[in-house]
Formats: structure tokens, C-alpha cells, sequence
């Protein structure tokens, strides 16, 4: 018993420090962009730019949310952009301008988004094809439906649902609100339900967690279903700001290249198996504040990707110096490979133990 409590504090630490560094990050980038923003006469905490900044993590939070799920899993969703354009068509064609309908639309989007993480966790886990590959695969067909068949924007989204995307309470939208919300909601989940703890378990060593007993494929299509659900919301977040459905809504805003970058910036290791909800949030703020800064000063849109690129390539950096210092000792003297083996297979068993008690 000894060796087990270790393990899981050992794990719990490490999520502390890296969502700590992306909380240090993220003040020191606002920092930074209170100054620039100060240098053209402009002021950084101003009601108007505090709002603009929280509208922007919005969207990108939500996707961002539910590409940490599958990313935890070890495993990927570049299907997200595709399933932010459906979901805003199919909501914005249901509601048709009538208030009456909202229900049965937001209700019928997030079913069909969730047969769609159905499927790619089935394709994930019954017919063992790469997530990246599967993922790839289903966005394409979505992308190939709605190349068909929308030739533009369609629908009509009641005023009713407008309000979603267009008020606030003071500074802070609605829609900032309802994205924190579910991220609480998600930090729940993994903390405390056993699906959760397999989450994490799965994605530290797949073969580790089936000797653990862990039936493996239940959590990762879990990850994909949720991961989906999160991305119709965002659909229905923009269909919310647009007053339409549009099929290009998705794609060209990125989702899925600035998830997976926001997931790890926030700390999650895209190997899966340690990070944080909210260390996503915080890789979602700065990438909010930057771009805010960026347009204040009216820096070339295409530098923003360069900026983007570094801050990446250097949150990566640190993260992965930091688990190679912690690695080290352990082939060390008296280190060896099955050692490794039976820290991670007691840290599996843990997780395992505490979600079914949970």
C-alpha cells in the first residue's frame, strides 16, 4: 500500500505545476501586453478590450475542453472544425427564426454530434486505426456533406438565442460564463468519477490499464463522444453570434490545430496520461491576450501565427526538460526498466481504486 499513495500524489503534483506555470504565464503575457497595448495610448484592462479577450476564449474553450478529454486518452480529434460547422447549421435550419424551437434544436445538434464521437471512438477503439487518422477520416466525410449540400449560410436563429453570444453580465459575455461552467463541469468529471480516473490511466499506458483490469475502450469513447458534444457547442455558441448556420465557420477559425496547441500549452502531454482542465483554459487566455494585444497594435495577421509557433515550441520545451529531470533518477542505481513498469502499473492501479470508491 506504501507504494501505491506515492505514485498518485507523485501524479497529482505534477498537474499542480504545470497548470502553476501556465498560471504564471498567463500574468506575465498580460504584463507584457498591458505594456505594448500602453505603448499606442491604449488601455490593456479596459471594460471594452477585457470583453473582447473573454469573447475570443470562449469558442476556442469550448473545442479546446473536449480536445483535453481525447488528448488525456492519448489519442486525437481533427474532426472538431467539421462538427462546429454542422452543428451550426443544423441548429440555426431547426430553429428556422421560431423560439419555440430551440429545445428540440440544441437537443437534436448535441445527439448528432455525439453519434458522431460514437463513431470515432468506435473506429478508434473496435477497428484500432490511429485517432489521428480516424478523426481525419470523419471530418473529411462531414466536410464532403456540407461541400454538397450548403452552398452558403443557411437557417435562421431566433433573436431569443441571439442573446447568447451578444450580452453579458458588466464585462464578462454569457457565453464566457457557460464555457467555464463546462469546464468545471469536465474538471468534475475527471476528478471524480471513475471514467475519469481511467481517462488518465488509458492514456499513460494502454497496455499497463488492461493488465489493471481497465476495460480501455469505455473511457476512450467516452473521450471522443464528449469531445464532439463540446464542439456542437461552440457550433452553437457561433450560430448564436452569426443569427445563421455557416458551413466554412469551422475550418476557418482553426479549431482544431489551436485546440490541440492550446491543450498543450496548458500543460497536457499529447503522449496523454497527466494534464489539466484548466491548464487548457489558461493556454486558451494567453492565446486570447496575445492575439488581443496583436490587434490593438495592428500586427500582421500572418505574424500571429509565427508568434503563436514560438510560444508553442517553447511551453513544449519546458515541459518536456521538466519530465526528463523527473525521469532520470529512475535509471539510476538501483533504477531499472521493471521498476518503471511497477511505478506506473501502481499508479494505474491508484487511479483505479479511487475512481471505484468515488
Amino acid at each position: 500500500m506504501s507504494t501505491i499513495a506515492p505514485a498518485g500524489q507523485g501524479r497529482r503534483r505534477r498537474q499542480l505545476d504545470a497548470t502553476f506555470i501556465v498560471g504564471i504565464a498567463l500574468v506575465v503575457v498580460i504584463v507584457v501586453g498591458a505594456i505594448l497595448v500602453s505603448t499606442v495610448g491604449r488601455n490593456f484592462f479596459s471594460p471594452g478590450n477585457i470583453r473582447d479577450i473573454l469573447t475570443g476564449m470562449s469558442v476556442l474553450g469550448f473545442v479546446a475542453i473536449g480536445q483535453t478529454l481525447v488528448i488525456l486518452c492519448a489519442s486525437l480529434d481533427l474532426s472538431v472544425p467539421y462538427v462546429v460547422s454542422l452543428s451550426s447549421l443544423i441548429a440555426a435550419d431547426l430553429m428556422a427564426g421560431n423560439p419555440a424551437n430551440i429545445p428540440f434544436a440544441v437537443f437534436v445538434t448535441l445527439a448528432v454530434a455525439a453519434v458522431i464521437g460514437l463513431a470515432n471512438g468506435l473506429i478508434v477503439t473496435k477497428l484500432k486505426v490511429n485517432g489521428f487518422i480516424a478523426t481525419l477520416g470523419t471530418g473529411l466525410i462531414i466536410k464532403g456533406y456540407l461541400d454538397s449540400t450548403y452552398k452558403g449560410t443557411s437557417g435562421d436563429v431566433p433573436w431569443e438565442f441571439q442573446l447568447i453570444g451578444a450580452t453579458g453580465l458588466g464585462p464578462i459575455p454569457v457565453s464566457t460564463l457557460l464555457m467555464l461552467a463546462v469546464a468545471l463541469l469536465a474538471a468534475l468529471f475527471l476528478s471524480r468519477t471513475r471514467t475519469g480516473h481511467q481517462m488518465f490511466a488509458v492514456g499513460g499506458s494502454e497496455q499497463v490499464a488492461r493488465l489493471s483490469g481497465i476495460r480501455t475502450a469505455r473511457p476512450l469513447i467516452a473521450a471522443h463522444m464528449l469531445c464532439s458534444i463540446a464542439a456542437a457547442l461552440a457550433g452553437l455558441l457561433l450560430a448564436s453570434r452569426l443569427g445563421v448556420g455557416s458551413p466554412t465557420v469551422g475550418t476557418q477559425g482553426g479549431y482544431d490545430l489551436l485546440s490541440i496547441a492550446a491543450v498543450v500549452l496548458g500543460g497536457t502531454l499529447l503522449m496523454g496520461g497527466r494534464g489539466s482542465i484548466w491548464g487548457t483554459i489558461g493556454g486558451v487566455a494567453i492565446f486570447a491576450v496575445m492575439d488581443s494585444v496583436m490587434s490593438v497594435m495592428q500586427v500582421n495577421p500572418f505574424l500571429k501565427d509565427v508568434v503563436r509557433g514560438v510560444v508553442i515550441v517553447a511551453a513544449v520545451a519546458i515541459y518536456t526538460s521538466r519530465n526528463l529531470d523527473r525521469r532520470r533518477p529512475r535509471f539510476g542505481p538501483g533504477g531499472s526498466v521493471a521498476a518503471i513498469t511497477d511505478a506506473r502499473a501502481a499508479e494505474t492501479h491508484s487511479i483505479t481504486k479511487e475512481g471505484a470508491k468515488r
